[in-house]
């Protein structure tokens, strides 16, 4: 008897156990001769990123008559991970399920999905390493990265040139990005401040930054985390940063967390010198931007004294489920490796402004001279590229990610409204210890 237990503690929906029988992953009979073996993949997006996935699925299908692939748009991540993990339970799983980050050690514990690296021979040399790292888990390739990101600072040049700065200029430090802004301020340049949708994976990304980990072993990736660090003094200085543009007046938020548009409406619109957001918003906040200002783009700041260690992956990556015959997961397999191969990837990469995953994918848009012409995508690229392979950066691995950014994001609310940093962030950590127990009780 195998005993899977799913612990689901993420905002929207409570724990779940899941009780299978270890062979009773679904045996399908092999399909008659002829008959396309089908296929099925979850995602979660619609608008052209999920027509871009219909048009790789079509081409998929015409290419080869063996397997049938047809994609479904199933909403949020934490909506078709839930999904998913519900219709393993019925018998009635997609072959193929996107999954995000922050979600990958709850999959890794629901047992129902397979390690694409144990489907035949599986080479990750051409995958960026930063990459490829974050869904690296006891040293298994579980999934295939798809749509990757990290954050970079978004600078209207206008402010800056009319603040006494040379336009191609960047903060460095989160000092420079306060000292910037007051001295805007003292020359009058109207909405000289900083926004981003206050979102605890900004938190991450510059705890990251600093070499610092958001887990106790190692991150979760030398065993798994029984403890919150969030960052220590890592931590400490990003929530100081926040608490110091609000005290000095220099943070334009909406009020509500994770407030992606809001944010970015805030910078398009003029009302903000400075915006956080991921990289894969860089084509919403160019076309924004054109006819209103002269745009920007800069690595994300870090601490005074601290070396700069690179960025944590954000996005998803897609997962094989068991409970199918070895050829529909070879099937599979191959239309994953498809729609992320080389070509694929510089498509995908200037539709949506997601990092391709691939080292070929960068080399042929250099040959293109697609950064030339692209300019503010080079330091997103080079901030990847220059990324430390370690446990900082391979992120955060834990089945409390979702819970643990909700606290970060109370503790940074708290923050701004004038709560003393240490006494916020100890409130996160001992709400996050808490539900890391509850979690790790199941395993």
């Amino acid at each position: 008897m195998k005993k899977i237990i799913v612990a689901l503690f993420m905002l929207s929906f409570t724990l779940t156990s899941l009780m299978a029988q270890g062979s009773n992953e679904v045996t399908k009979v092999t399909p008659e001769k002829n008959t396309p073996i089908e296929i099925s993949f979850w995602h979660i997006f619609g608008d052209a990123r999920g027509q871009w996935i219909e048009d790789r699925v079509q081409e998929f299908n015409k290419m080869q008559n063996k397997y049938h692939v047809t994609q479904e748009n199933k909403g949020n991540y934490r909506d078709t991970l839930q999904a998913a993990l519900l219709a393993y339970r019925q018998g009635s799983a997609p072959t193929l399920v996107h999954i995000a980050e922050a979600g990958s050690q709850v999959a890794y514990d629901s047992g129902i999905f397979k390690p694409i690296s144990e489907i035949g021979a599986f080479d990750t040399s051409d995958y960026i390493e930063p990459v490829l790292n974050y869904y690296t888990i006891n040293n298994k390739v579980n999934s295939i990265p798809f749509n990757s990101s990290s954050p970079v600072l978004y600078i209207n040049t206008d402010m800056l040139v009319q603040a006494g700065y040379d336009r191609d200029w960047t903060p460095n430090t989160f000092e420079d990005v306060i000292e910037s802004l007051e001295r805007a301020q003292a020359a009058g340049v109207k909405n000289a401040k900083y926004t981003d949708g206050i979102h605890a994976w900004f938190f991450e990304e510059l705890v990251a930054e600093q070499g610092g980990y958001m887990y106790n072993n190692g991150n979760g990736r030398d065993s798994r985390a029984t403890e919150a660090l969030l960052g220590e003094d890592a931590g400490l200085r990003v929530a100081q940063f926040y608490k110091d543009l609000a005290e000095k007046d220099l943070l334009s938020w909406t009020g509500k967390v994770e407030d992606w548009g809001g944010s970015d409406n805030i910078f398009i619109n003029e009302k903000a010198m400075y915006h956080m957001t991921s990289t894969g918003d860089i084509n919403v906040i160019s076309e924004g931007a054109k006819g209103k200002f002269d745009l920007n783009v800069g690595m994300l700041p870090i601490a005074t004294g601290t070396k700069r260690n690179g960025t944590v992956i954000g996005g998803g990556s897609i997962w094989l489920t068991k409970g199918h015959t070895q050829e529909e997961m070879e099937g599979a397999r191959d239309f994953i490796l498809y729609m992320t191969n080389t070509e694929n990837m510089v498509s995908w990469h200037k539709l949506s402004g997601y990092y391709p995953v691939r080292k070929s994918s960068v080399k042929q848009l250099e040959n293109e001279g697609w950064f030339d012409s692209n300019s503010l995508q080079t330091v997103a690229f080079k901030q990847l590229l220059d990324t430390v392979a370690n446990k900082a950066t391979a992120g955060a691995l834990g089945g409390t990610v979702y819970d643990h950014r909700t606290y970060i994001e109370e503790a940074l609310v708290k923050i701004i409204n004038g709560e003393d940093v240490k006494k916020a962030m100890n409130e996160a950590i001992v709400l996050t210890n808490a539900k890391i127990k509850e979690y790790n009780a199941n395993f």
